[in-house]
């Protein structure tokens, strides 16, 4: 994972840049975890109020907006369905906004692996309420072959 760091640890012993990407991640292994179990309520409390989901075909504006559809959808076509999120970077934008790359997938019942086809490049913007880190917007697109490594030249 590639971290950008904009701050560090506070003079007054504030989280560090590593403790903040770690609470960014967790963000991620909670969505998981509650689009495995079909949770639409426990999926979206990772969501601010005011989010904005873009997904080709589909705009939700909304924190309602995305638990009415993901409810709808665990109920029947994403039912039994895992999602996978890996990171590509995170890049800190000061004590309380993130951008987050990931490389996602959504694997259904019986499948061992994800599809290439199924794979998407995510983009996530995150911001800080009362401490939790919440998903303020978030658009993914096709991606199914994996990113070129970059050059260390």
């Amino acid at each position: 994972m590639k971290t950008v760091r904009t701050h560090g640890a506070t003079a007054d012993g504030g989280a560090s840049a590593e403790g903040e990407e770690r609470a960014v991640a967790a963000v991620f292994e909670e969505t998981s975890k509650a689009w495995a179990d079909g949770d639409a309520a426990a999926f979206t409390r990772w969501y601010a109020e005011g989010a904005t989901v873009i997904f080709p075909g589909v705009h939700l504006r909304d924190r309602a907006e995305v638990r009415a559809a993901m409810g709808a959808a665990f109920a029947d076509p994403l039912k039994g369905t895992r999602r996978v999120h890996a990171v590509q970077s995170v890049r800190l934008l000061g004590a309380d906004a993130a951008v987050v790359v990931t490389r996602s997938a959504t694997t259904f019942p019986g499948e061992t692996e994800t599809p290439p086809e199924r794979w998407e490049a995510a983009t996530w913007t995150l911001s800080k309420h009362d401490g939790r880190w919440l998903i303020e917007a978030y658009h993914s697109c096709p991606a199914p072959a994996a990113p070129p490594e970059p050059s260390r030249e």
